[in-house]
């Protein structure tokens, strides 16, 4: 066994941080913040457990800042002046932290005077020197330098990026910066840095700084050059600002001779003495980190933030407005206040106000509302109220001799932009976020972390309806809502019709207003909507459901799917003749040529002409010819209802399917890209649009001609992963119905168990009855709704309602008591804790009562079958590729079924993968009393795979 002494130093400063942005605010039992405590107690956790699974370290230490004063304040007197004091809510968790720390029994090294990251240099020089290897567990840049040294005992330096969980040696380095890890310090100190506020050379970024010390080998050698190069703005700012240049390079120097506080044998790693981990835990409230340190056999639970009441308790407690924290008095939105960020300079200092300020709102101008084919026309950044700014990056004529406004160059501030977009020390906030996260990829951008307020405000008021603003999660209807505050609209900026200009040609000062009040909106929305998720009850489906899903979905729509032009265009003209031959047929029927899209026409020819009976007129003083009402006209046999029908699905495919597809493919990526909505569906489920791949008849030889349509690259197949009756399934677990139970984890057909049930016998006919009940009473279906579908009576129709509930209890059990629910508190809930509220559920207008009461029955169990795929969807990339998958793409959702491309060699390993995720994806938040059933088939296209 290899003896040799492994040491790992913990950046505990940044997991701070992390932690922080990264988790909702909580409280301890006694009321103190401790968010970012339990982030940070989780992430040093989860390191511990990932460390012992790998080759681990024989010693370890965490080290901290001991406070914001360094020997570097007293060389540079405004070195980090650009910094704000932490969050007034982060100051008390900073000794806690340090107690959480001690209670793994770990060392806390920190030291007045030093900063974090030169006390790590220190241990790392004198770890190496007795030939210990080092690990540092971070991503900070200026640690970068120290990635190779090797002492002359033999020991050498690598780092561990937890987040990307990606090793950093000498290639990471030189790929990242260009020069060896060597030759970092002095890139830094040419191109300065915003965030700590060291000088570098005015005008010099990243691509300049590596340029110069590439061909010069080092910042003295390039300083010296300076006088002998062509000359140019960078030859004079080398020349005037050598003597800056250099301050900057002692100010990025790490410190390697700190007298160390402890010695590194005391670092030596053993295992976690359980009892101060406990207490720690017990006393904070951390209850589900207590079940896993003792197994599940932790103290009894307190009712915390973190583990919030039943919901029998919650009902006893007091006012939620009485949990509240007051909300800051802002200053009235000001668009006269915000910046518009025309140059270099003006951009690296906005950079380093949203590092210092460690989270930014963030929204992206565009050229249209297709993110894989827009140009970026700017991006706003709003650090405070009114503190925020439109940086112009494609703005002027789109004529190519039009004059063009000053502003910064797109590659500029992508490469100014990026490091504090992607960093993990800034929360980015956006308003539909997912939008912006596609926008930007296109350019190399990958954001991250981030929070959505549109998705927040959803997890907080899905249903909810504000009397003269709406129900709606927009910005235009949250701004009202929540700071009583109307904002520009698009159209007041780039006006309607022929009229109607692109933003890139939007005046700079207007453009300035409507961009960054998007962004001081979403700041200020985001600063008022995620306190209440916590005293709320939405932080759960928020953290564990919803924001994880926001990269996943946007993934998926950046993919995209392949769809076959040639078979789309037969397949419309098939659709074409046979729609001309039901026309033919129709005015043939009916005795004369009328415009079967006009619903006046169409009720006139019915109701009038041919004198069909049932034809009721609205208010407009026309027939109604709605769905049903031809539905009904066809099931009594009347053949011009039947034939329009038929008539009205193939149009409607035509123009939504076969046509729309064909002008819905980029020209860049000769695939089609849906957008989907997280936001789009009451009970959580994803909507798709531009073009809708939801509504596609799964049942139909129709439907089936058009998934045969979306087909797979050459070598690769579609591979389509299909939950079987989950609705039924989840109504069996939640109902509690035991013959259902029982049905299913047999593997039985529910279907002919419930028609045996419920007429005695099990033939086609009964089998098709009982399949239409089944899934009609959980949709709370009233009698006559019953009728119209199996063609019966109404009071027959009551007869079998009657006769489901007496062999099946526990559904009107539970129909009955969710209903209860809803009227006393207003809302329902999934399994996971997703809220759909109903307002009108007591309504005085029968309509409406008993639409929200349908609605109301089914929310619970359509909620939790879209909360259990959508755990799945976020869980399925990182086992694709822990499973050696990484070619595998997830594609399409849609309803309770997952579509992936894969190459066809990849069928028989990811398949196992794939059943598994989609089967546990409940767990362990829930545990269900059936089993998830999966059905998975592949093809050429998406209609084989089924």
């Amino acid at each position: 066994m290899d003896s040799k002494q492994h040491l790992y130093l913990v950046d505990g400063s940044a997991y701070i941080f992390r932690a922080y942005h990264r988790l909702p605010p909580l409280t301890n039992p006694e009321g103190t913040p401790v968010g970012a405590v339990y982030g940070y107690t989780t992430m040093l956790w989860k390191l511990a457990e990932d460390l012992n699974k790998a080759d681990g370290p024989t010693h370890l230490a965490v080290i901290l800042d001991a406070g914001s004063h360094s020997f570097r304040n007293d060389i540079y007197e405004d070195y980090k002046a650009n910094r704000p004091p932490p969050p007034e809510d982060l100051v008390p968790q900073f000794p806690l932290i340090r107690d959480a720390t001690r209670a793994f029994s770990l060392p806390c090294i920190e030291e007045v005077g030093f900063e974090a990251d030169d006390l790590i240099a220190s241990y790392a020089r004198a770890a190496t020197a007795q030939g210990w290897d080092v690990t540092i567990v971070s991503s900070d840049k200026d640690l970068m330098q120290l990635v190779g040294k090797c002492g002359i005992g033999g020991g050498c330096v690598d780092m561990l990026d937890t987040m990307k969980n990606q090793r950093i040696d000498i290639p990471e380095v030189v790929e990242k910066f260009g020069v060896p890890p060597e030759k970092v310090g002095d890139v830094l100190a040419l191109m300065g840095d915003a965030v700590d506020n060291v000088p570098g050379v005015y005008g010099v970024g990243p691509k300049t700084a590596t340029k110069l010390i590439q061909d010069y080998g080092d910042l003295e050698s390039a300083l010296a050059a300076a006088p002998q190069m062509k000359k140019s703005k960078l030859q004079e700012r080398l020349i005037e600002q050598a003597e800056q240049a250099r301050l900057s390079k002692v100010l990025v120097t790490l410190k390697e001779d700190c007298t160390l506080p402890m010695a590194l044998e005391d670092f030596k790693l053993d295992a976690v003495p359980p009892e101060p981990l406990g207490a720690f835990l017990s006393t904070h409230g951390f209850t589900s980190l207590l079940k896993r340190l003792d197994g599940g056999h932790g103290s009894p639970e307190r009712a915390t933030q973190l583990n919030p009441a039943k919901a029998a308790t919650a009902a006893a407690s007091p006012a939620e407005g009485a949990a509240r924290q007051p909300l800051p008095e802002w200053p009235a939105i000001d668009r006269d206040a915000y910046k518009c960020v025309t140059t270099e300079a003006e951009l690296d200092e906005w950079v380093a106000k949203a590092f210092a300020a460690r989270l930014v709102a963030v929204d992206t101008e565009t050229s249209m509302l297709d993110s894989m084919r827009a140009d970026l026309a700017g991006i706003s950044l709003a650090v405070g109220p009114n503190d925020a700014c439109y940086i112009p990056l494609g703005h002027g004529g789109s004529d190519m001799f039009a004059e063009k406004p000053v502003q910064v160059s797109l590659s500029a501030a992508v490469s100014r932009l990026k490091p504090l977009l992607e960093s993990d020390a800034v929360l980015k906030v956006g308003q539909n976020i997912k939008y912006d996260l596609n926008v930007l990829a296109r350019h190399g951008i990958a954001v991250s972390p981030i929070d959505d307020t549109m998705i927040v405000s959803f997890c907080l008021d899905a249903g909810r309806q504000i009397e003269g603003i709406g129900g709606g999660h927009g910005m235009d209807e949250l701004a009202q809502r929540h700071l009583g505050h109307t904002t520009l609209t698009f159209k007041e900026i780039c006006g309607t019709g022929k009229k109607a200009i692109p933003f890139g040609e939007v005046p700079l000062d207007r453009a300035t207003q409507y961009a960054a009040e998007d962004a001081d909106v979403t700041w200020r929305l985001h600063s008022q909507l995620k306190p209440r998720l916590s005293y709320k009850g939405g932080t759960r489906i928020y953290e564990r459901v919803d924001r994880p899903l926001i990269p996943v979905v946007a993934q998926m729509e950046r993919y995209g799917v392949k769809v076959d032009r040639e078979k789309l265009s037969g397949l419309s003209s098939q659709f074409a003749e046979a729609i001309g031959a039901l026309e033919k047929e129709i005015f043939e029927k009916v005795g004369q040529e009328f415009t079967i899209g006009s619903p006046k026409q169409l009720g006139d020819i019915l109701f009038d002409k041919l004198g069909y009976k049932g034809g009721k007129k609205g208010k407009s003083g026309q027939y109604s010819t709605d769905q049903s009402v031809l539905e009904k006209l066809a099931g009594e046999g009347e053949v011009v209802a039947t034939k329009v029908l038929e008539w009205r699905q193939l149009s409607k495919l035509r123009s939504t399917y076969t046509e729309a597809l064909q002008a819905a493919i980029n020209p860049e990526t000769g695939r089609v890209h849906t957008s989907y909505s997280l936001v789009g569906a009451q009970t959580g489920r994803l909507s798709s649009t531009d073009p809708n791949l939801q509504n596609i008849p799964i049942r139909t030889e129709i439907g089936r001609q058009i998934r045969d349509c979306f087909v797979a690259e050459p070598g690769n197949v579609l591979l389509a992963a299909d939950y079987s009756q989950i609705e039924l399934r989840l109504a069996a677990h939640m109902a509690d119905v035991p013959s259902l139970k029982e049905a299913f984890a047999a593997g039985e057909d529910i279907h002919a168990r419930t028609a045996m049930e419920m007429f005695g016998t099990v033939d086609r006919d009964t089998r098709g009855r009982a399949k239409t009940i089944n899934f009609a009473i959980l949709y709370g279906i009233s009698r006559w709704g019953l009728a119209g579908r199996l063609g019966t009576s109404s009071d027959e129709a009551q007869a079998m309602i009657d006769r489901y509930f007496e062999r099946f209890p526990g559904i009107q059990r539970y129909i009955h008591e969710t209903l209860e629910s809803v009227r006393t508190k207003g809302y329902s809930e999934t399994l996971f804790g997703r809220k759909t509220w109903f307002p009108r559920i007591s309504s005085k207008n029968q309509a409406e009562r008993q639409g929200s009461e349908r609605a109301a029955i089914n929310a619970p169990i359509q909620g939790t079958s879209a909360d259990i795929i959508k755990r799945a969807m976020v869980r399925m990339t990182p086992a694709l590729v822990e499973a050696g998958l990484p070619n595998v793409r997830m594609l399409l959702q849609v309803h309770d079924e997952l579509v992936f491309e894969l190459p066809e060699g990849d069928v028989a390993a990811a398949s196992p993968v794939i059943r598994r995720i989609m089967a546990e994806a409940a767990l362990p938040a829930v545990t269900l009393d059936v089993p998830l059933g999966i059905e998975i088939g592949h093809g050429a296209s998406w209609g084989a795979a089924h």
